[in-house]
């Protein structure tokens, strides 16, 4: 999970803090300097450090902050803000200058995911009713056309390419068959080397200059640490770019790179890819990044990823199967399938306020392998059998376990979890019931 270490650093310092009722200079200090150690561990730049750890303490050490009645809690809310701040502030968000096509220019190191990023980008902006068109510019990499064609099919997106043509008159190609073919975006995916040089350098340059983009954005990995910001500083330097993507987000659990690239090269990050799944990309906001951080949740992010995965029509209908009793361990199946398209439930529980703390200690509760064998159970059942799991009798348990790769005593427990959960949606059923007389609702929609 990103920014593990430190977020269990961080919010260890804390609570500490927390649990005093009265605050010294002396108290900041102490904290002041397990929190640059925090930092420093989890591979921030070590002027990025000295800075932020300079305003905290400035401001924390305020008559204000130490004759407060929750001193504690003045200095975690000091954090956050700056740590906010030092993230960017708020959500940058892609800006087109109002030609058409739009045109972005993904550019980076090979090995960063960059066309991977690109597919991703290209699913994201169809999803907000774009017409995206993707762009084949590395013509050196072998294989790298026919990946993004691959890429391009899973999301479908056209790709336009002309083979081992000049880099620069396939841009130029592809914002022209963008205009003749009712694409409002085109994404570059631009070559990239295994470090930075002045070929690379002289090929990007000449790209910006025959099509000049609306965004650049730099495709840096999240878990090469200080090298991300390094690379960052040097693209901004030689090439200009408009913000930052950084990818493996979610495998990097010190998080240093996102803490230190905007302040480094003055770039906004805008975009975040945690996972391998196409539609793994999300928009990057400061601030709820750093409420996770501090263990204090990420409400808002959790309520648009069930928005944008569960749909309305099918959420009345499940309701409505829970209040006259007619779930079944198909419908079951589906709910299961919904939450966890929604990403991994370990991630998901972390934006919840509060339970990051308790993480460590509900991780047996959450085994994904636990889930893998449900699902795999459920769907070596027949379609009577979903529906009617009263007919599953000790052949069909056998024959269940056998198809699923489980024991039957996996079978007859999963079996006995539904019907508990039946008969308390029943319960709940019944209660919503008596109080729809009196204008009531039903308390539960997903019990799942």
């Amino acid at each position: 999970m990103a920014f593990e270490g430190l977020s269990n650093r961080l919010q260890d310092i804390f609570r500490k803090l927390r649990g005093k009722g009265k605050i010294t200079e002396e108290d900041v200090k102490v904290a002041m300097r397990e929190v640059r150690l925090a930092l420093l561990e989890a591979d921030v730049n070590f002027k990025v450090v000295k800075d932020f750890v300079s305003r905290i303490r400035e401001r924390a050490v305020g008559q204000e902050v130490l004759q407060s009645l929750t001193p504690g809690q003045q200095i975690v809310k000091i954090v956050y803000d700056e740590m906010t701040e030092l993230m960017g502030g708020s959500q940058s968000k892609l800006n087109f200058t109002g030609q058409s096509p739009g045109i972005i220019m993904a550019v980076g190191l090979q090995g960063s995911g960059k066309t991977t990023t690109v597919a991703k980008l290209g699913k994201m902006l169809k999803k907000q009713g774009k017409r995206p068109l993707f762009a084949a510019c590395d013509v050196y990499r072998p294989a790298a056309i026919k990946q993004l064609q691959v890429l391009g099919e899973q999301v479908d997106v056209p790709v336009f390419s002309m083979g081992k043509a000049n880099p620069v008159d396939i841009s130029r190609g592809a914002v022209e068959y963008a205009r003749n073919h009712n694409r409002d975006v085109v994404i570059l995916d631009t070559a990239g080397r295994l470090h930075i040089n002045e070929e690379l350098m002289n090929e990007l340059k000449e790209i910006k200059a025959a099509v000049p983009p609306d965004e650049i954005l730099l495709v840096v990995d999240a878990m090469t640490g200080q090298d991300a910001v390094n690379v960052a500083e040097s693209f901004e330097r030689e090439l200009g770019l408009t913000g930052i993507v950084l990818t493996k987000l979610d495998g990097d659990t010190r998080g240093g790179a996102a803490l230190s690239v905007k302040a480094v090269t003055g770039r906004p990050i805008k975009l975040v890819g945690m996972g391998e799944k196409l539609d793994a990309l999300d928009v990057f906001y400061p601030d709820r990044m750093a409420s996770r951080i501090l263990g204090m949740g990420d409400v808002l992010s959790l309520v648009e990823k069930a928005q944008a995965t569960f749909d309305t029509q099918k959420a009345k209908e499940m309701e409505r199967k829970i209040r006259q009793q007619e779930f079944t361990l198909e419908d079951f199946l589906e709910q299961m399938q919904q939450v966890r398209s929604m990403g991994p439930l370990e991630e998901l529980l972390g934006m919840i306020p509060g339970v990051s703390k308790q993480l460590k200690g509900i991780k047996p509760n959450i085994d994904e392998k636990g889930i893998n064998r449900i699902e795999a159970i459920i769907k070596s059942m027949t379609l009577e059998e979903r529906r009617n799991p009263a007919i599953i009798n000790g052949s069909r348990k056998k024959r269940i376990a056998r198809g699923s790769g489980t024991r039957v005593q996996d079978v007859n427990r999963l079996l006995k979890q539904f019907e508990e959960s039946n008969k308390l949606m029943k319960q709940f059923a019944e209660l919503g019931s008596r109080k729809g007389k009196k204008g009531g609702k039903l308390p539960l929609k997903f019990p799942f």
